[in-house]
């Protein structure tokens, strides 16, 4: 069996190009190194317009909007990573995610048409935010969740096995720690090690479901194999607030004003991923006290 990861060199993608490897398929990644890196490459993938000039044979500035001339329409399964996945950050990036999430989507179902293929698409947890605010609060989120809609439509008018999964609030191996598209857990981390104080968004009450990258990968296994439709969300039922979480790292914390597209709340959906045998078994408090542990040993 072929597999497509698109965003395959990314933080979530490579831990699922790492598992399918692990499990035997034939695995291909397709990235852009937007927020890929050269890093996450995993032994056994072959690897698409990679810039590193050896482990990929094409240069493909444009990415998914490029697909039909880079790839054969040959797989059959297309887990579809690879778009814009910052909230805060799309207002500024706004040609971005328009590229990658609208017109770049729509090019990844023709192909996956082209090679009747399951799709399984990454939606966005903020679709199920409070009042339905998710949906106008970023160009971000307004793509993602108008993508969703667009996606059910399109498979069932061209009789298109897919899937839509929702990942709640990842952390784990690979996040990206300093930067623009810094995750929150990995730039906790990271100041944490250098001793820096931790910045915490106002009013740091906003609460999210953090859920492991191991988990995440489980539950999209599990989707591709035996997952129809729309709606399953993969996410620890434990949420905790920004503040609880900082606080948990034991560190100074330094509160900064409030930011255009935060939300103060998300509404968990996992109903149908549990009837497919799905449940975290990672825990937030758990990971924050091994890499305390490991700081301490480090600084020792």
């Amino acid at each position: 069996m072929k597999i497509l990861v698109t965003g395959g060199a990314g933080f979530i993608g490579s831990n699922l190009c790492e598992r399918l490897v692990n499990d035997g398929y034939d695995v291909t990644s397709y990235d852009n190194y937007f927020t890929g890196s050269l890093d996450n490459h995993v032994t056994g993938v072959r690897y698409i317009n990679s810039p590193d000039g050896h482990c990929g044979l094409h240069s493909v500035p444009h990415y998914t909007v490029d697909i039909y001339r880079v790839l054969e329409p040959e797989y059959d399964i297309i887990y579809h990573l690879g778009e814009y996945s910052r909230i805060e950050q799309s207002f500024d990036d706004f040609n971005l995610v328009w590229e990658y999430n609208k017109i770049g989507t729509k090019k990844v179902l023709d192909f996956a048409k082209k090679c009747n293929a399951k799709i399984i698409y990454a939606g966005s947890s903020s679709k199920f935010t409070n009042e339905h605010e998710g949906y106008i609060k970023s160009p971000y989120t307004w793509s993602k969740e108008s993508n969703t809609e667009f996606i059910k439509l399109f498979c069932e008018w061209n009789s298109i096995d897919y899937a839509i999964a929702y990942f709640y609030n990842v952390y784990g191996p690979r996040e990206i720690e300093v930067g623009k598209y810094a995750t929150l857990i990995a730039s906790f981390k990271y100041k944490k090690l250098k001793g820096n104080k931790l910045t915490v968004v106002a009013p740091g009450t906003q609460k999210r479901h953090f859920t492991h990258v191991d988990d995440i990968i489980e539950g999209l296994i599990m989707i591709a194999d035996r997952g129809h439709g729309d709606e399953f969300g993969i996410g620890n039922s434990t949420s905790y607030s920004v503040l609880e979480v900082a606080e948990m790292f034991d560190c100074e914390i330094e509160m900064i004003p409030e930011r255009k597209g935060n939300r103060m709340s998300e509404r968990i959906v996992a109903d149908r991923t549990h009837a497919l045998g799905w449940y975290p078994k990672k825990s937030l408090k758990e990971y924050i006290n091994e890499h305390t542990k490991l700081t301490k040993r480090i600084r020792n």
